[in-house]
């Protein structure tokens, strides 16, 4: 077999290929380590950031829920009085 025929065949470039990229990945591994490293180290600060977010939003959501039910508390004692103090009409049998 000779290198013609082994640049046309399929298998033959895809373990080339292969191999370049392995050997290209050792070769780039301790150059790319600094960028990886700050890339994961920016990236668990979003996370942590998102988590902080997260937190103050459903603390927000849950004052507001708190308001609403002592709203909804307030209007519902009001109709109570209301409906307490209204005078009631009494239905006098016929004599």
């Amino acid at each position: 077999m000779n290198i013609k025929n082994l640049l046309t065949n399929d298998i033959a470039k895809g373990v080339a290929i292969g191999l370049g990229v392995a050997a290209a990945g050792v070769l780039l591994t301790p150059a790319l380590r600094p960028m990886t490293r700050s890339a994961v180290k920016g990236g668990i600060l979003m996370f942590e950031k998102g988590r902080e977010w997260v937190a103050e939003a459903g603390e927000s959501f849950e004052d507001m829920v708190a308001e609403v039910r002592a709203e909804l508390m307030t209007e519902h004692m009001a109709t109570m009085q209301e409906a307490a103090e209204a005078p009631v009409e009494s239905e006098e049998a016929p004599v």
